[in-house]
Parts: structure tokens; C-alpha cells; sequence
């Protein structure tokens, strides 16, 4: 299977679909070179996002995974229209999620820019129940925060109390962490709403939703078998075998680099 993501964010779904699926293959690309994808406009991700789409089909994928937020705010329906293979993005399974745990249909959205102004998220929340309030805060503190070399600071709490309190003030009882990144300060979070919050991550419910419609399409490997896992990046491999690691939480070996331009010459 195909993962991709503008960076290492999109590794913390990666790592639930391994532990979901250890019988599987997957190659994971990492787009460095054009890193982030958060504030660049929607049109200019979603040709990115074709392009990768494009490369992985040619890697002979079963299935590919938008481990991106952005991403697949801006091209879901593009990637499943013309690539021949499944194509499952990050926000779908988050909105359905939601919207089962919710209980006062009040659900709050914390993600990058981009994603917020996709609207995406309001649209599927909103299919599948029209009366929800959703409440979108856009966090562009976060992902740097993140990938400094201590992400567990009083500056990364200071941070996620500022863009929380919006949907404390709007009575939210559930929040979509809609950014790959997050899942990394997850105690944070959890600190800053307490338990009476549902919090809801795209890496669980999107590796669910992989084990789901490989289950639906019967293309499943045998599950005797260990899969392999594969890496690749438009930018610096061993910058990205470092900091991957820390978002992968498994061993990552060998990187490999792909240019731009065979991204380009794929699509």
C-alpha cells in the first residue's frame, strides 16, 4: 500500500496501519522538497497530491492512504476519480467518528490552515448529520512546535490552550485533532480538555478504515506473513530518517530520494 504526506506527520498513521496490519506491504513518501503543504493554496496541493498519486500507482500499490490533512482537503475527489486503486484520505473517517461520539452535536475541529479552509470537514460532518455545529479553530503554531527538539514544552501548551479555547468557550464535547502531526502531543491535549472531551485522531480511524475496505475488497495478504515497510522523500533522507523516527516509533533502515521530476513524469 501508498502512504503519503508533505512531511513525517502523515508516519503517525503509517504506525497504526503497521500495528493494524503487520502483514502487510507499505511504501511511504515523504514530500519534503515542497513542505508545508498548510499554507500553500488548495489548487497548488492538489496538484502535488496527483502527482504523488500518479508515482505510487506506478509502484503497484493495492491502496493508497492521504496521510495528509491538506492533501485530502484539497484532492480526494480528484485522487479516486483518476487513479485505479482505492484511495482513502485522513478526514472522512475523523468526520464519522465524530459524529458517532458527539453527544450534545456540538464538535470542535483543530487543524492547519489549509484544512480549515478546505472545508472539507464541515461538508462530511454534515452528511452525516446536518444538525452538528462544528467549531474550526486553525492552529499554526502547532506542527513547528511539534518538530522542535522538545516538543513537550510549556510553549507547546501555552499554545494548544490558546487555539482550545474557542471550542471549550463553544461547549464542544468532542474535537477532531485534524492534523497528522498531533497525535505526537497527545497528552497535551488530553491535559488541556480533561476526559470529558472525546478526542478523535485521523491515524486509528483511518487505519481502520484501510484494514476495513481491504477486508470488503478481499485483497488482504495472508495474515501468517510479516509485511515490509519502504521509504521514500523528495528531500533530505537522512533528515527525514531522523526526525521519522521519532513519529514513526519503529526502526526506519534505508531512504531512499525521489526527485520532482519523476514525480512530475508520473503524472
Amino acid at each position: 500500500m501508498g502512504v503519503f504526506d508533505s512531511g513525517v506527520g502523515g508516519l503517525t498513521v503509517l504506525h497504526e496501519c503497521l500495528v493494524t496490519l503487520p502483514h502487510e506491504d507499505f511504501v511511504y513518501l515523504g514530500d519534503h522538497a515542497r513542505l508545508p503543504y498548510g499554507p500553500r493554496p488548495l489548487e497548488e496541493v492538489r496538484g502535488f497530491a496527483r502527482e504523488i498519486g500518479s508515482f505510487l500507482e506506478e509502484q503497484d500499490v493495492k491502496l493508497i492512504v492521504v496521510a495528509c490533512n491538506t492533501a485530502t482537503s484539497a484532492a480526494m475527489p480528484q485522487l479516486q476519480s483518476e487513479l485505479t486503486v482505492p484511495v482513502i484520505g485522513v478526514i472522512a473517517p475523523e468526520a464519522r467518528a465524530a459524529v458517532q461520539a458527539t453527544r450534545n452535536r456540538r464538535v470542535g475541529l483543530l487543524a492547519t490552515q489549509g484544512t480549515v479552509d478546505g472545508g472539507r470537514y464541515r461538508e462530511l460532518v454534515h452528511a452525516h448529520d446536518a444538525g452538528v455545529e462544528l467549531v474550526s479553530v486553525a492552529c499554526p503554531r502547532l506542527v513547528p512546535l511539534i518538530e522542535s527538539d522538545d516538543p513537550y514544552t510549556g510553549e507547546t501548551e501555552e499554545a494548544v490552550r490558546e487555539y482550545a479555547a474557542p471550542l471549550r468557550d463553544a461547549g464542544v464535547d468532542t474535537v477532531i485533532l485534524g492534523c497528522t502531526h498531533y497525535p505526537l502531543i497527545r497528552p497535551v491535549f488530553q491535559r488541556v480538555f480533561g476526559r470529558d472531551v472525546t478526542l478523535v485522531f485521523s491515524a486509528e480511524e483511518t487505519a481502520r478504515e484501510v484494514s476495513d475496505t481491504l477486508a470488503r475488497k478481499r485483497v488482504e495478504n495472508d495474515t501468517s506473513r510479516t509485511g515490509a515497510y519502504r521509504f521514500l522523500t523528495t528531500g533530505d533522507p537522512d533528515a527525514f530518517r531522523e526526525m521519522g523516527r521519532r513519529f514513526l516509533q519503529l526502526p526506519i533502515g534505508g531512504v531512499e530520494h525521489v526527485s520532482l521530476a519523476e514525480l512530475g513524469a508520473a503524472a
